[in-house]
């Protein structure tokens, strides 16, 4: 069995995100007049220090007489310490307390500060090597112990050295001093950690370099909170999907790629190899060919509405979970509907065109108030339902279709048909799902059932309206107008060109698949969804994927969880169940779910097993994937 070696970290912008000192200053010279310009060269000492351009003893008296601190604003840098551990420490405490007898701190920072922390890691008073601060009657710091060899360049060497550890030996942190640990031949290895900071001049000396203690742990043999460390982890985002995405993917350690646009087949099958979670927005298709190519993929994020441009099917059987965010562009949606709506009602797009054409035509024909028209919604999803709320209160009559049985809200009226719905509106408008039943829901025959001078609106799917019959259907005058945001064949990035029979036509507004396309929405997709994926990720919760059995699962502290995803078919359970007790897991907690394809096991074991024992649930026939989580 592999040794573990004894780990030896840093304090500050390592196990917190934050420098002791600054945080210090922060505290102490709150209304100094002086404060900006004091904080500004306690940094340029602390970075000079860290980096070995500075004697460090001399950085530290300097650094302490500025700031001016008493024992009221140490305690507060405390306590702020418990709370502002490095997010991947903060994740790893569990792991760091079941070997706290193999952990040590070893800074330059103080031990006032840094004793909540080592508490909450479980380590023992004496495994903390720090400075002590010297305070005077009046309870002002007065400077640091003298006699400790950490106020003092190269403090480390001799704190490590006289501690006399056998065996092997790993320094993680981001200064020059914890490399100096490793070429003075006080440690086998030194880990530059960069999750808060990174030094140059110390990361290229490092033996490894690491932006989480997660990768870390897994490395040196540890068993940390992930079974595998979220730096090694890559996720790929394409179609500009919203920055706040990546930001909160790389919150939790994972590796972040972004691309601005969509990719073809050829390109995404080139780009999607070792990729462990992809994003899309509506235009990247994910075919079978590009499942095939996905040798790590877990999930796939739709950063939007439909989910129509993945194949579900084929995720599923290669247990890749497929989540989408059916509700954040609700209100921009529906929003955009009802300008455009008014818009033609008052035919403001030919009036427009008319002025930037010179002409003035100032005149009422054609143009109608919304009041007491009557709005009908094919679709009354969550979409079609809050559109129906709003129509209402500008004072439109609101009739719906939907397939599904659908609580009518206010005074919403459900028609039992299509035809129906076609005959009576004065505006139609679709919110219809991608499904492949729903391609030319809207032909020549069901234009030609909508009333004369009615107006109809798109912005469902492209393939869901004959565009060339409704160009037929304006372009005679039977209907009054018509806005389309969404075409059966779109340009995948901006800088193509765009080709339409709907160009030119009278009262038609054209716009580029922008019904979503808000700020607020985008930023609200990118939350929603990125929050969906690391649930699964991070801990099997399948609540929201369109392709797998949903289940809803919390934490597990002190277990470990395992992941199986299989095909639905007879003897699946009674074979994962028989392979557990012959591999003498003992279940702490098992959740199941099946759909008509696919079934969802999740199991929660004491962490002391053979791991050989995983080896016959990956071999239950039909089994599609299976991942041990923590």
């Amino acid at each position: 069995m592999r040794t573990l070696p004894t780990l030896l970290i840093d304090f500050d912008s390592t196990l917190v995100s934050f420098e002791t000192l600054e945080a210090l200053a922060e505290i102490a010279l709150a209304g100094h007049p002086d404060a900006e310009g004091r904080r500004v060269d306690i940094a340029r000492l602390t970075d000079e220090a860290m980096e070995g351009r500075l004697d460090f003893h001399k950085a530290l008296i300097r650094r302490l007489e500025l700031i001016e601190a008493d024992r009221s604003h140490v305690q507060a840098v405390a306590d702020r310490a418990v709370t502002g551990l490095a997010p991947s420490v903060a994740r790893n405490l569990e792991a760091l307390r079941r070997h706290a007898d193999q952990v040590w701190i070893v800074s330059a920072g103080f031990k006032d500060v840094i004793a909540p922390v080592a508490e909450a890691m479980g380590l023992d008073p004496s495994h903390i090597l720090a400075n002590d601060l010297i305070y005077d009657a009046e309870g002002r710091v007065s400077g640091a112990d003298s006699d400790n060899p950490l106020a003092w360049e190269d403090g480390k060497l001799s704190a490590v050295q006289a501690l006399g550890l056998a065996g092997p030996v790993v320094m993680i942190g981001d200064g020059w001093g914890d490399w100096r640990v490793r070429e003075a031949g006080l440690a086998d290895r030194f880990w530059a950690f960069t999750e808060v900071v990174a030094r140059p001049r110390v990361v290229d000396r490092a033996d490894g370099v690491a932006a989480s203690l997660d990768e870390i742990l897994h490395a040196e043999g540890f068993a940390g909170r992930f079974s595998y460390p979220r730096g090694r982890m890559k996720v790929l985002l394409l179609e500009n999907v919203h920055p706040k995405a990546a930001e909160r993917l790389r919150a939790e350690g994972y590796q972040v790629e972004t691309a601005k646009g969509a990719l073809s087949e050829a390109e995404l099958i080139e780009r999607v190899a070792g990729v462990h979670v992809l994003g899309i927005r509506s235009k990247t298709e994910v075919t079978p060919n590009v499942l095939e190519a996905a040798d790590r993929l877990l999930a796939i994020g739709a950063f939007c509405i439909g989910t129509n441009q993945v194949d579900l099917a084929a995720a599923a059987d290669r247990g890749v979970a497929v989540f989408n965010a059916p509700y954040s562009n609700t209100r921009s949606v529906v929003e955009l509907v009802l300008g455009l709506t008014i818009a033609l009602t008052r035919r403001v797009a030919d009036k427009s065109a008319a002025l930037h054409a010179g002409r003035w035509d100032k005149s009422a024909d054609g143009s109608h108030e919304l009041r007491g028209r009557t709005l009908g919604i094919v679709g009354y999803g969550a979409i079609g339902a809050q559109l129906s709320v709003l129509a209402e209160a500008l004072g439109m009559k609101v009739v719906f279709f939907d397939l599904d049985e659908k609580l009518a809200l206010g005074n919403a009226q459900r028609l039992r048909s299509l035809d129906a719905l076609l005959a009576q509106a004065d505006v139609v408008t679709l919110h219809v799902d991608g499904r492949a039943e729903n391609a030319a829901l809207i032909g020549r025959e069901q234009l030609g059932r909508m009333k004369p001078g009615a107006i109809l609106l798109n912005l469902s799917r492209g393939h869901v309206v004959d565009v060339e019959a409704l160009a037929e259907a304006l372009a005679s005058g039977h209907l009054g107008g018509a806005a389309v945001d969404v075409f059966p064949e779109e340009p995948i990035t901006n800088s193509s060109g765009f080709l339409s029979s709907l160009q030119g036509l009278p009262n038609v507004i054209l716009t580029p698949h922008i019904g979503g396309s808000t700020e607020e929405a985008q930023e609200a997709i990118a939350e929603f969804a990125a929050e969906r994926l690391l649930g699964f990720v991070n801990r099997g919760d399948t609540t929201f994927a369109v392709n797998l059995p949903n289940v809803r699962l919390a934490e597990v502290s002190g277990a470990h969880r395992l992941l199986h995803i299989h095909r639905n078919q007879p003897g699946v359970l009674a074979a994962i169940n028989r392979a557990l007790a012959e591999g003498g897991l003992n279940i702490l907690g098992q959740h199941l779910k099946t759909d008509e394809r696919t079934g969802y096991v999740i199991v929660d074991v004491e962490g002391d097993y053979d791991r050989g024992a995983l080896d016959g649930l990956k071999a239950v026939d039909g089994a599609l994937k299976f991942r041990v989580l923590y």
